[in-house]
């Protein structure tokens, strides 16, 4: 094992726990994480909450600090890209065309940023959010008390939205009725665009953006497709994200069909090669829990799948079986949710608590089923909720509703139907 080397392309938080966990699993080898960014792998997450506004500094964002890497004799090839990937020959090759020959590799090239291909959107002063300079772009807009127009009601969106908000004047441009629509649906999108709106944010839902309008190479105004324009000094667009899958993908690797289609792994996150793995938002991986491949974009992915990577690199029986996590702050509102709903997945949504207040349990439910549940501002309630939702239960709406039904007896109840 000593003479071994085993290769992580991809330089994000999925890249370092990958690392720690070889390390502390006792691979002897070489370990080295290759990465395009020229930092030091980071969580994302800050970007669009506490580093944005200033509340947590840059060396807090970093997912080790510089001296654990040298001391774990973790090779940091910064500034790389990966460029081909030779089964044959086993080996990684990087730009400039030096090449790593490997035992293992773990792809972890995450995501991008989707473009808009409208007009005007390579003006001046039109932002995507995915790296630390984008962030640092952002903040600098905000203090500046410039104009934002920001297109895309997702996580991204409101993030910065509710960032943004106070400093400066803020519209929020959506093509469906509600922010979060897709992940949440419209009854609790509708919590989220009430707080928005209480904190003087223009939310213009329903609404399509056309292009750009600029002068000497700046953005200037947002067009709708209605034929308006929304002035804009400075503009985020928060539309979604692509998988980083090209790597792969020369290598004859299977994805799943469509642009937003991940490396296909099993769950043990190896692909048909048994030294190839993948983690993290460039993933589609096999959830036992749900019978299906899924990807899954947020942060706890990355943080919580790169271990069971590592692991499995090692050749351990594992299998990564965790319900989806995601979080979010916003304002006043800290928010958690566990489980996966596609859009028209469910028939209901139960809501125990204050809705109105901002302290409340959301289910979603398809036939009774518990699908998928979050908590506002509800910090006891994680625990029962996860155990809940990773039996997936049927329980009766009323009863959910009931707050004389603690979550510890309804995930008491739940764990016991299991088997």
């Amino acid at each position: 094992m000593a003479n071994q080397v085993a290769v992580i392309v991809g330089g994000g938080l999925a890249a370092a726990r990958a690392a720690e966990t070889l390390r502390k699993e006792g691979y002897g080898g070489r370990v080295v994480i290759v990465g395009d960014e020229e930092a030091l792998p980071y969580e994302r997450p800050p970007l669009s909450k506490e580093y944005l506004l200033g509340k947590k500094e840059l060396a807090k964002v970093f997912a080790k600090p510089q001296d654990w890497y040298a001391e774990n004799a973790v090779e940091l090839m910064l500034g790389r890209t990966a460029t081909a990937l030779d089964l044959a020959d086993r080996t990684v090759t990087l730009d400039g065309g030096d090449t790593l020959g490997f035992d293992k590799v773990l792809i972890a090239t995450g995501a991008t940023p989707r473009r808009l291909q409208l007009p005007g959107a390579d003006l001046d002063g039109v932002q995507y959010l995915r790296r630390i300079a984008d962030s640092d772009a952002i903040k600098q807009a905000i203090q500046s008390g410039l104009r934002i127009v920001i297109v895309g009601a997702g996580w991204i969106g409101l993030e910065v939205a509710a960032a943004a908000a106070g400093h400066t004047d803020v519209t929020v441009v959506e093509p469906l009725a509600t922010p979060l629509e897709r992940v949440l649906g419209q009854e609790m999108g509708e919590v989220f665009a009430a707080a928005h709106i209480r904190h003087g944010v223009d939310l213009q839902m329903a609404t399509s953006v056309a292009g750009f309008r600029g002068s000497g190479g700046r953005v200037q105004a947002v067009m709708t497709s209605s034929g308006t324009e929304i002035p804009a000094e400075f503009v985020v667009v928060g539309v979604g994200a692509l998988p980083n899958k090209a790597l792969a993908e020369g290598a004859g690797f299977a994805v799943e069909p469509g642009p937003t289609g991940g490396v296909l792994v099993d769950d043990a996150l190896r692909t048909k090669d048994p030294d190839v793995f993948a983690v993290g938002d460039v993933a589609t991986a096999y959830n036992p829990l749900l019978g299906k491949h899924i990807r899954v974009e947020h942060w706890a992915n990355a943080r919580n799948a790169a271990p069971f990577a590592a692991r499995a690199m090692l050749g351990q029986q594992v299998s990564y079986d965790r319900m989806p996590y995601f979080y979010t702050d916003q304002y006043d509102i800290g928010m958690e949710y566990t489980g996966y709903v596609e859009p028209g997945g469910y028939d209901r949504v139960v809501t125990r608590g204050d809705v109105s207040g901002e302290r409340f349990v959301a289910f979603w439910l398809l036939e009774d089923r518990v699908q998928a549940a979050m908590h506002v501002n509800e910090w006891d309630a994680m625990k029962p909720l996860r155990t809940i939702v990773t039996a997936r239960p049927q329980i009766a709406p009323d009863r959910l509703a009931d707050a004389d039904v603690s979550l510890e007896e309804l995930a008491a109840a739940a764990s016991g139907s299991v088997g």
